[in-house]
C-alpha cells in the first residue's frame, strides 16, 4: 500500500510540475506576442489565443496520461503499452468504463491516477480563462486607452 501512494504521489507531483512548466512556457509565449495581440483586431487574435490555448491544455493531458501509462507499462502491469495508455486515459479522465481493471496489488493507482485527472482538468480549465482574461484585459486596456485619446 505505502509503495501505491508513494509511486501514485510521485506521478501525481510529475505530471503537475509538467503542467506548470507548460503554462510557464505559455505565458512567455504570450508575453513575447503581447504588442501584437494587444493591436487591432482584437476578437480574431482572442479567437487564436483560445484556439492555442486549448490545444496546448490537451497536449498537457496527453502527456500527464503518458507519463501514468509509461509508468504501468514499465511496471509490468498491462502487457501492451495500448492497454496501459487506454487505461491511463479512462482514469484519467474518470470515465472509469471498468472493462480493464488494476491487478488488485496495485489499485489504489486507479484512484490516484482519477484523482490526478481530476485535479489536472481543474488546473488546466483555471489556466485556460485566465489566459483568456489576461488578454482580453489587455486588449480593453489598449481600446479604452485609445477612445481616451
Amino acid at each position: 500500500m505505502i509503495v501505491q501512494i508513494a509511486l501514485g504521489t510521485a506521478l501525481m507531483l510529475m505530471t503537475i510540475l509538467v503542467s506548470g512548466l507548460a503554462y510557464w512556457a505559455l505565458e512567455v509565449l504570450l508575453s513575447r506576442s503581447h504588442p501584437w495581440l494587444m493591436r487591432e483586431p482584437h476578437r480574431p487574435k482572442l479567437a487564436l489565443v483560445l484556439s492555442v490555448t486549448v490545444v496546448w491544455v490537451l497536449g498537457m493531458v496527453t502527456v500527464g496520461v503518458w507519463i501514468w501509462a509509461i509508468a504501468l507499462r514499465a511496471l509490468d502491469i498491462f502487457v501492451t503499452m495500448e492497454a496501459s495508455v487506454y487505461f491511463s486515459l479512462v482514469a484519467f479522465t474518470t470515465l472509469g468504463f471498468g472493462d480493464i481493471l488494476l491487478p488488485q496489488d496495485w489499485r489504489l493507482l486507479g484512484g490516484m491516477a482519477a484523482a490526478n485527472g481530476l485535479l489536472s482538468m481543474g488546473l488546466l480549465t483555471a489556466m485556460l480563462v485566465e489566459v483568456l482574461r489576461h488578454v482580453r484585459i489587455g486588449q480593453n486596456e489598449v481600446r479604452r486607452k485609445r477612445s481616451e485619446t
